[in-house]
C-alpha cells in the first residue's frame, strides 16, 4: 500500500485558461501569502464552467466506489463546499473547503496541498491558478454561488505536497453580490484545544470517486485517534474517502441536525491499495504554525 495525497485531478486533457498569480515571499509572521489580481479572480469565475466542473468525474479510471463512507443524506452543512484549482502543469482539479469564523466573514480553511503543487521535475515551481470555492455544492447546483479566491496562504513551516506536517491553508474570498460566504453560507466553529487520543469525528468530503464524483457530499462517522512521531503528529481513521476529498473538515461534536461541529483537523493523506481503494486517512494535528496562520487570515 501506499500513501497518496487526495485532492482530485482530470484524467483527461481539458483546455485550461492559465492564469498566472504571484506569490509573495514568506513573512515575518510565518507565512507563504499568494494574492490574486482582480482581472485573475475574473477569469477563474470564467473557468470554471458546468460542463468543465462535469469533467473533472466523467472518467471511467476513477477510483472504485468508497464503502465505509456514505453519501450524505440531507443539506450540505454549514460552510463546508467543493474548492476548485487549476495547476500548470497538472490541470483542472478539486478539493474540499471549509468556511471558519473570521472578522470579514470570508475565510475557509484547506489542505495545504490543495494549492500548493510543488516543483516540477525540472525545480520549476507549479503555477496554481483558477481557485474558486462553492459552499453547499450538490449535484451540480451551487445554492450560495461561486466565490474567488483573492488570496491564500500556508505555513511557512509547510514543505509542500510530500509534507505531512502543517498540511493546511487558508483561503480569503471575495463577496459575492454584496454577500461574505459566511453570512449566506454559515460557518464552522474551530479549536486548538488539547484533545483526547481518541475522538468521535466526522469526516466530509467530495471524493472524485465512482460512488460520487465529486457530485455529492460524503461522509464517516468514526473514531479517530491521536498519533505521533518523530516528525508530525496526525488523527487517523478508516475511513475510505478517494481523491478530491482532501482539505475536508473533521469535525467533533457534530450534530447532524444543525449540521454543525468543531473542527480539528482536515483530510491530508490516505494510504491506497493495490486495488485502488482507499484504505485509511490521515489529518494532520493543528500545530502553533496553523494556530497563528488562522488568526492572522484576516489579514488576507
Amino acid at each position: 500500500m501506499t500513501s497518496m495525497i487526495l485532492r482530485s485531478s482530470a484524467t483527461a486533457a481539458v483546455a485550461a485558461l492559465v492564469v498566472t498569480v504571484a506569490a509573495v515571499p514568506a513573512t515575518a509572521a510565518g507565512e507563504v501569502v499568494t494574492e490574486v489580481s482582480a482581472a485573475d479572480r475574473a477569469a477563474a469565475l470564467s473557468h470554471w464552467t458546468p460542463e468543465r466542473i462535469a469533467q473533472l468525474g466523467a472518467d471511467d479510471r476513477l477510483a472504485p466506489a468508497e464503502t465505509t463512507a456514505k453519501k450524505w443524506d440531507g443539506q450540505v452543512p454549514s460552510g463546508v463546499g467543493r474548492l476548485f484549482v487549476t495547476f500548470e502543469p497538472g490541470g483542472d482539479m478539486s478539493c474540499t473547503a471549509t468556511v471558519v469564523p473570521s472578522p470579514g466573514k470570508d475565510v475557509a480553511l484547506t489542505a495545504g496541498h490543495c494549492l500548493n503543487g510543488g516543483f516540477t521535475r525540472e525545480d520549476d515551481r507549479v503555477k496554481t491558478s483558477n481557485a474558486v470555492f462553492v459552499p453547499g455544492y450538490a449535484d451540480g447546483k451551487q445554492p450560495h454561488g461561486m466565490f474567488p479566491v483573492r488570496a491564500f496562504a500556508w505555513s511557512a513551516q509547510y514543505d509542500g505536497p510530500s509534507s505531512s506536517g502543517s498540511d493546511d491553508a487558508v483561503i480569503a474570498l471575495d463577496p459575492v453580490e454584496g454577500h461574505h460566504v459566511e453570512d449566506v453560507a454559515g460557518s464552522q466553529r474551530i479549536s486548538f484545544d488539547p484533545l483526547p487520543s481518541t475522538v468521535d469525528t466526522t469526516i466530509l468530503g467530495y471524493p472524485v470517486s465512482r460512488l460520487a464524483r465529486g457530485e455529492s457530499l460524503v461522509s464517516c462517522a468514526l473514531p479517530a485517534t491521536y498519533q505521533t512521531n518523530s516528525a508530525y503528529s496526525y488523527w487517523q481513521t478508516n475511513c475510505d474517502m478517494a481523491g478530491g476529498a482532501s482539505g475536508g473538515p473533521w469535525l467533533r461534536d457534530f450534530d447532524p441536525a444543525t449540521g454543525d461541529g468543531t473542527l480539528f483537523s482536515v483530510t491530508s493523506k490516505g494510504t491506497m491499495r493495490e486495488d485502488g481503494t482507499t484504505a485509511d486517512l490521515s489529518g494532520a494535528a493543528f500545530t502553533d504554525d496553523v494556530r497563528a496562520l488562522y488568526e492572522r487570515s484576516a489579514t488576507l
